[in-house]
């Protein structure tokens, strides 16, 4: 079976944005495991997070390198994993694993992310945090392998897109 049979998918954007949701999706429409990027934050972090404190560079990278090294993991049957990879830095970290990552970059307005977060129970990214994730935003460049996908539409909607994106980026 060709690479491209097994896509390696990052679902990036700021908290709130519906990585979780998207993730799950794709994965399930793309028949590949997939991996909720969240739960492999150090104990630390979500504490950070928890507190109201953003996180630096220096919190990230354990992070980073744990969902590098799920990637890696997927390099033979492919998989979807959630991450913000708010910086291109980050992605670039990622997508030294393999030049099959694909990104599918999921971007809305502040207000719609901000009512969702405040909707949603049970997770440790306050609303009060999505400032400082829009702030250290570096929107996928043109050179980048992946896709902005808007979050404005149904659930459905975005992953009906995400998906044509990443069949796009295999053909």
């Amino acid at each position: 079976m060709p690479d491209h049979a097994f896509p390696l998918v990052v679902v990036a954007g700021v908290s709130g944005s519906g990585k979780s949701t998207i993730g799950r999706a794709l994965a399930r429409h793309l028949g590949v495991p997939y991996e909720e990027g969240d739960d492999l934050h150090p104990p630390g972090n979500i504490e950070k997070m928890e507190a109201g404190v953003p996180l630096t560079d220096e919190d990230r990278a354990p992070w980073l390198d744990r969902i590098a090294g799920w990637l890696r993991g997927h390099l033979d049957h492919g998989g979807v994993i959630t991450c913000s990879a708010l910086k291109r830095r980050y992605r670039d970290r990622l997508a030294a694993v393999s030049p099959r990552v694909f990104f599918v970059h999921l971007h809305g307005p502040a207000e719609l992310i901000a009512a969702r977060i405040a909707a949603r129970r049970g997770h440790f990214m306050p609303v009060g945090l999505l400032r400082s994730q829009f702030e250290a935003l570096e929107p996928p460049g043109p050179d980048e392998h992946g896709a902005e996908v808007s979050v404005e539409g149904t659930p459905e909607e975005t992953t009906a897109l995400a998906l044509a994106a990443v069949r796009d980026a295999s053909r």
